[in-house]
């Protein structure tokens, strides 16, 4: 076969495979918003938030030491300065992802600070989704809610690494927080149960406490009293305006707080959305 013959053929071969190849996944235009949901199975695609969910930062009583916490940290990281890793542990319902989302949506205005959501189950493809993100010039705060790990699952090897222990490091213009009601993200009993037949246990242990170590700051929850719970009740009332006296208000937050068995943030919430929907009003 001649030269040019052998040259077109390899020309050819080369348009077929273009043509059966998926297509690459396009070029992210994160001008476009200021949230973000990230998902592998889609190609890696990021899906554009318009309208995020989340409450002012005010409106979030009972956590303002948390608050201040964040808040400074994120400051400091979206002026490009030096911040921390983020893990926000603790009880259940007491504001850990709402303060991300109003943490965000306070220093967003701006527009070159943005967030990504990546899911649980995606996590072992964190080092793609930084790559990417490493590549822009826009500064991201990358969240993953209720993060945890049971079993013999290995993917918080590749959250490890990702964060701050692989080569690369962690890019400059990215940082990770992360929700989780455990403080070292993998249940005490799985760590026990493993050292349990290991040669050397503490090595076990050692080595997923580790996890928690790679985030550098620790930000605790905890149950909130009723005075707390009171307060984020008449805080969500006077900024929605909704016209019921306080002894009523009162009276029934509480009752509403025994029937769902706790006291929180969430609870509040959901307390109030179902006065406003009873007085005919939308939040």
């Amino acid at each position: 076969m001649k030269k040019k013959d052998i040259a077109a053929y390899l020309l050819r071969l080369t348009e077929a495979v273009e043509r059966f190849a998926p297509p690459l996944a396009p070029k992210p235009d994160f001008s476009s918003a200021d949230a973000f949901i990230w998902r592998r199975s889609s190609g890696g695609e990021f899906h554009p938030v318009v309208s995020v969910n989340c409450v002012e930062l005010a409106l979030l009583k009972g956590i303002e030491q948390q608050s201040d916490i964040l808040f400074n940290n994120t400051q400091r990281f979206a002026q490009g300065f030096s911040a921390n890793n983020a893990l926000l542990w603790g009880a259940r319902g007491m504001g850990k992802s709402s303060l991300i989302k109003a943490v965000h949506g306070a220093l967003s205005n701006r527009g070159t600070l943005k967030l990504i959501e990546i899911h649980r189950e995606d996590i072992d493809a964190l080092p793609d989704l930084l790559l990417t993100l490493s590549q822009s010039s826009f500064r991201f705060i990358v969240f993953c809610d209720d993060l945890s790990f049971e079993g013999s699952e290995t993917t918080y090897k590749a959250l490890k690494s990702a964060l701050d222990g692989g080569v690369e490091g962690r890019p400059k213009n990215v940082i990770f927080y992360a929700t989780t009601n455990r403080r070292h993200l993998i249940a005490r009993n799985i760590m026990e149960n493993e050292s349990a037949t290991a040669i050397n246990p503490n090595e076990v242990i050692d080595e997923k406490v580790s996890l928690s170590d790679r985030f550098g700051l620790w930000v605790g929850f905890h149950n909130c009293s009723q005075d707390d719970y009171l307060l984020m009740v008449f805080s969500y009332v006077d900024h929605y305006k909704l016209a019921v006296s306080p002894e009523l208000v009162r009276s029934e937050a509480l009752e509403w707080s025994i029937t769902r068995g706790a006291r929180s943030g969430r609870v509040a919430w959901q307390f109030i959305c179902d006065l406003a929907g009873r007085l005919g009003q939308s939040l």
